[in-house]
């Protein structure tokens, strides 16, 4: 049995990397904004414009990542049992029809972001992706199909936590 609190700071600590790295490419494009270089000489150059957008959409990013933080520390610590039906706070082992195993933890926001924790790795993923969609309401034990990108795909949840 996992211990929630502890992989929820795994979750955060994962999702505070990501905003440094967003904060950092702030400033980078922030920095190549102001650069005298990119001051136009004619209305053709639109370097500095081009740069003040970029600069403009990794700020949103920045707020986006506070965001998703904020989300992960209020989400309830939710307990699965074998009679449980998935929701959010769920860690979720799926194994396909070629018996591939993923481990999905589902979260409000961040779908995609990979997280590793005492040497397991997961992928969070929401409940409005088509993967979180098909998983909510389901049970330790239940077989769905689902068509990812044009191919039908067979999963069976073989553990819940």
């Amino acid at each position: 049995m996992i211990e929630k609190e502890a992989l929820l700071e795994s979750i955060i600590q994962e999702l505070r990397q990501v905003h440094q790295m967003a904060v950092e490419a702030t400033q980078r494009a922030i920095d190549q904004a102001t650069d005298k270089e990119a001051i136009a000489r004619s209305k053709y150059e639109t370097f500095g414009l081009e740069a003040s957008y970029l600069a403009h959409g990794q700020a949103l990013r920045v707020a986006e990542c506070e965001a998703d933080i904020l989300a992960y520390r209020k989400l309830p610590r939710l307990e699965y049992s074998e009679e449980s039906a998935i929701n959010q706070c769920a860690l979720v082992t799926l194994v396909n029809q070629d018996d591939i195993e993923s481990i999905f933890f589902i979260g409000p926001s961040a779908g995609g972001v990979k997280v590793t924790h005492n040497k397991m790795t997961f992928s969070l993923i929401t409940p409005s992706a088509p993967l979180g969609k098909a998983m909510i309401g389901q049970q330790l034990g239940d077989e769905f199909e689902l068509n990812l990108a044009g191919k039908k795909q067979q999963y069976e949840i073989i553990d819940v936590q």
